[in-house]
């Protein structure tokens, strides 16, 4: 088995306010499946009201962020999939029902997680 990031920009989901209430219906669809299925690890959406901080080796806390990462925003979900296909199987529905292209990410083994 491993883990994989699904994920898109908040700015990728393009969709008037009816539409955004059908998606999120659709989504939770996804969500209920994924759980029965066995697959499900979290999901989520980044609060872009609340800024990030940054917690440094020596304990202080800063209020930036890396410069790679200083746009994270959107939706995330992390599944548990033994193959790639079936990745992109889960993938493939989450981009339907939130009708916007998802990004597929794989996570390196760690045999301690």
């Amino acid at each position: 088995m491993a883990k994989y990031l699904i994920s898109f920009p908040s700015g990728a989901m393009q969709v008037t306010p009816e539409e955004l209430e059908q998606a999120s219906i659709d989504s939770h669809e996804v969500v209920r499946a994924a759980k029965a299925a066995g697959v499900w690890v979290f999901g989520g959406g980044i609060d872009e009201d609340v800024p990030p901080v940054r917690v440094h080796a020596d304990g202080s806390i800063t209020e930036d962020t890396y410069e790679q990462t200083r746009r994270l925003e959107g939706g995330y979900t992390v599944i548990d999939v033994p193959t790639r296909a079936e990745a992109e199987d889960w993938a493939r529905k989450i981009a339907v029902a939130c009708r916007c292209p998802q990004e597929l990410r794989v996570f390196m083994h760690d045999p301690e997680s």
